[in-house]
């Protein structure tokens, strides 16, 4: 046990060290939170970073309005009790104002056009740092990026212009236009975080423990019944006991049958997995093989 506590406390620091970079380079970051565990990690090491002020930086959403209400709640409660400034753009305003064209089908998706909205808001209010809860263990297109992204003046990323980063040195000059995307959870996995979580006595939504919910089958996942997704004749609406691994859209996260009540429990069976949790429940990951990667390019956190 103590070995795994030093560990997490060498994660911590490298977290901390670097958010305490970007606030130091950047003139006008920002975290990107969306009511998830990473994000709320995020917000702690945040915390722990800059104490006894507050964080120096607005919590960001960007909102598809296809998020689970639980997300959305949790999200709320904690600006609120953190005093932190939360600016939320909804995806909607962006889809009327720039007459774009809605996708369509059984699990009609909005993550390809929360893009847009991502690169308004970052124009809006000039920011020149994103900081995020990506990690390099989620999906392979993930385990390419650095600490510090560079984006283009389009917000796209070319994962082989990549800075080395030797020595914890990070650079973050950019030039007029650009804007870097910061991980400082790169190194964590998905046991980490819980780890992480259980250690700091984190809160979380309810949502990342087994609960009774109204589900569909589709494709060996378990799709939330939604007004966002459209249920056919031959679907069979079923109760069962879930919980979320990651969450998402409700038009593209899947639930995990589950029983696990407590972290302890989701504990042990994020250790008995073999599927990584994108692998397992993000059903917008199999588009294709380079789903994660197209959208990444284009401008995609």
């Amino acid at each position: 046990m103590n070995d795994q506590l030093n560990y997490l406390e060498q994660l911590e620091a490298e977290s901390i060290y670097i958010m305490r970079e970007v606030a130091a380079q950047f003139e006008k970051p920002a975290l990107l939170f969306s009511g998830g565990k990473d994000s709320i990690t995020l917000v702690h090491l945040a915390i722990k970073a800059f104490a006894p002020m507050k964080i120096p930086f607005p919590l960001v959403h960007i909102d598809t309005g296809h998020n689970f209400p639980e997300a959305l709640q949790f999200r709320d409660q904690l600006a609120e009790r953190i005093g932190a400034e939360l600016i939320v753009r909804n995806v909607e305003d962006t889809i009327r104002n720039k007459k774009l064209t809605e996708p369509k089908g059984k699990f009609a998706s909005r993550n390809w056009l929360q893009t847009h909205t991502l690169l308004d808001t970052i124009e809006e209010f000039q920011f020149d740092a994103c900081i995020g809860g990506a990690r390099r263990d989620e999906e392979k297109a993930r385990a390419k990026e650095r600490f510090f992204s560079v984006r283009d003046e389009f917000g796209q990323w070319d994962p082989k212009l990549q800075r080395p980063e030797l020595w914890d040195i990070y650079n973050g000059r950019i030039n007029k236009g650009e804007n870097v995307r910061v991980f400082p959870i790169s190194n964590w996995t998905e046991l980490d975080v819980w780890n992480y979580i259980r250690k700091e006595q984190i809160p979380l939504p309810p949502i990342y423990f087994a609960h009774d919910r109204e589900v569909i089958e589709y494709d060996g996942q378990l799709i939330a019944v939604s007004d966002f997704i459209r249920i056919d004749e031959t679907d069979e609406i079923i109760r069962k006991k879930v919980r979320y691994r990651t969450v998402g859209d409700m038009t593209c996260t899947a639930a995990v049958e589950s029983t696990a009540e407590t972290i302890d429990e989701v504990v042990s069976e994020i250790i008995a997995s073999r599927i990584s949790e994108r692998g397992e429940t993000r059903i917008d990951d199999r588009v294709t093989e380079a789903a994660m990667e197209d959208r990444k390019k284009g401008g995609y956190f």
